[in-house]
């Protein structure tokens, strides 16, 4: 970075938004950080992209694709808490470009992948990458910017996410439509390069050694998310209840999804007992609780989540849609997802003018398109500049399990709902006798092509009339299940409204109302992070 946009930086440290006397830095360093943010936004906006082409070339279920999406939140998840420790030790500039080379490896290993398999490892590779990006984003913009710069700067990676969608499904749709879909991956490649020469230009301060990383703490945190996800994402392969042939082992008889689902809720239970105890004990923790101390920030948890975790079920259910369904293409699906990619981009650009004049709970409660934005404001500007790699993590962590749990939920959900249509419509086609069923293995129905579902029939044998009555039976349970299955998301979305209503009445500038009223609330340090 320049000197004099490091100088900026700094002289700008005392001054308050809309100071006249506030040296603006350069934004330079913060097109590298907005295109950090749009490297990962895209790597996991591109996948559902290239949903039909992985299956066509792999010849695997689409939930063997969604199972990398999985990956990548999960293991960010799972990882970004110690990511941020690791980039407070070592430094952060100097991480973010060697986790931004090993994200360009990630783009190599797609590109060149011979298996789903090597897929997967690729988005684990970039989920671990990824884990020290998404504190890295909020540390440097601390480091780099103050006052209302730094609010803008903030402000722009939830428009760099909506860019990212946008371009994913514009540039990928088109790339996997005429060309392929591992070309879609060279723009992952080209952007980490990019990114790479542009951190150069980056201004932070020097890890400090002497802190120290919670490993009881990292493995309560990194074990819980990745049991509670595994379960989650496995509820239909495993069984629901009892276990089914497809599970790796049984507890007297019931599946083992549940239970991942459960010891995972146990495990982040114990993470917070372990934290608050070693925080009592005077020793630094994983990430402080300070970051949750009010329910006005526990509610932007909360609300975030949500609207992440719907943002990322969207994602996958309407590409499954249009290219596994209607045989479409992904330009198909670029075009069917422009408006929602268009809608969000825009808002998240105009929302932060809105910022000086309306409350978040009044941004959040009107339009709830718009909460992501708010709620991550709240989160970041309401925290001391030193815990900006906490609140980076807690954001992170929300964000990535949302969207691997929104992922997995969606397609345990719609791939149950279809396995439960399948089995009533039977009853409906008298044509589809029983020893033709037994020639097809129900435990194992999962969202098909009619051209896939033609080909599996040819192996048995169904007459002619009977494979164009298991075709039409195939797309009216694949249809109900869809619209059944958006129904069940747009009830969860109302949900959001509940934790929005908890999110602050002021506006920047006002005396909180906590503070008016008396309550005893952390002070509030310079907006700074």
């Amino acid at each position: 970075m320049s000197s004099d946009a490091g100088a900026s930086a700094e002289t700008a440290g005392s001054t308050r938004p809309g100071d006249p006397a506030e040296v603006r830095s350069s934004w330079v360093p913060m097109i590298g950080l907005f295109l950090a943010q749009i490297l990962m936004s895209y790597n996991v906006s591109a996948l559902p992209v290239s949903l039909g082409g992985m299956v066509e070339t792999f010849g695997v279920p689409p939930t063997d694709v969604s199972t990398a999406i999985v990956t990548y939140g999960l293991v960010v998840a799972a990882l970004v808490m110690v990511g941020a420790k690791i980039g407070q030790r070592v430094g952060w500039v100097i991480v973010f470009r060697i986790v931004v080379a090993l994200f360009a490896v990630s783009a190599l290993l797609m590109i060149f992948a011979p298996g789903v398999g090597w897929v997967i490892l690729a988005q684990a590779l970039a989920g671990a990458s990824a884990a020290i990006i998404v504190p890295s984003l909020v540390a440097l913009i601390a480091e780099n910017y103050r006052g209302g710069q730094q609010e803008a700067a903030i402000g722009s990676l939830g428009s760099a996410r909506a860019l990212a969608g946008v371009s994913a499904f514009l540039i990928g749709g088109t790339l996997a439509t005429l060309v392929g879909w591992r070309e879609v991956f060279i723009v992952v490649l080209l952007l980490a390069v990019a990114v790479f020469a542009l951190s150069f230009r980056l201004r932070g301060a020097p890890g400090n050694r002497a802190i120290t990383i919670d490993v009881v703490g990292a493995l309560l945190i990194g074990l819980g998310i990745v049991a509670l996800t595994l379960g989650v994402n496995n509820l239909n392969t495993w069984g629901v209840v009892a276990a089914r042939p497809a599970a790796p082992f049984e507890i007297l008889g019931l599946s083992p999804a549940p239970l991942l689902m459960l010891i995972g809720l146990v495990l982040v239970q114990l993470f917070f007992l372990w934290t608050r105890r070693r925080t009592k004990a005077g020793h630094v923790p994983l990430v402080s609780l300070s970051v949750f101390g009010s329910s006005r920030e526990r509610a932007a948890v909360y609300a975030m989540f949500v609207v992440v975790g719907l943002e990322a079920a969207l994602n996958f259910t309407i590409p499954l849609y249009i290219q596994i369904v209607q045989g479409r293409t992904p330009f198909d699906t670029s075009l069917a997802m422009l408006p929602f990619n268009l809608t969000v981009f825009f808002t998240a650009m105009i929302v932060v003018r809105f910022y000086r004049r309306f409350t978040p709970r009044t941004i959040g409660m009107f339009s709830f398109a718009l909460t992501t934005i708010a709620l991550t404001n709240v989160l970041v500007t309401a925290s001391p500049k030193e815990l900006a790699g906490d609140v980076g993590s807690v954001r992170g962590t929300t964000q990535n399990l949302a969207s691997a749990v929104g992922t997995a939920v969606a397609g345990a959900m719609l791939v149950g709902i279809l396995g439960l249509n399948v089995a009533s419509s039977l009853v409906e086609h008298p044509e589809l006798p029983p020893a033709l069923v037994s020639q097809v293995d129900l435990d194992r129905v999962n969202f098909v092509s009619n051209d896939r579902l033609a080909d599996v029939l040819s192996e048995t044998d169904a007459t002619p009339a009977q494979v164009d009555a298991a075709v039409a039976l195939n797309e009216e349970a694949r249809l109900s299940a869809l619209k059944l299955g958006l129904l069940i998301l747009a009830g969860v979305s109302a949900l959001a409204i509940v934790p929005a209503s908890r999110l602050p009445r002021f506006r920047p500038g006002e005396v909180p109302e906590s503070v008016a009223t008396g309550e005893a609330v952390t002070p509030e340090p310079s907006r700074s992070a």
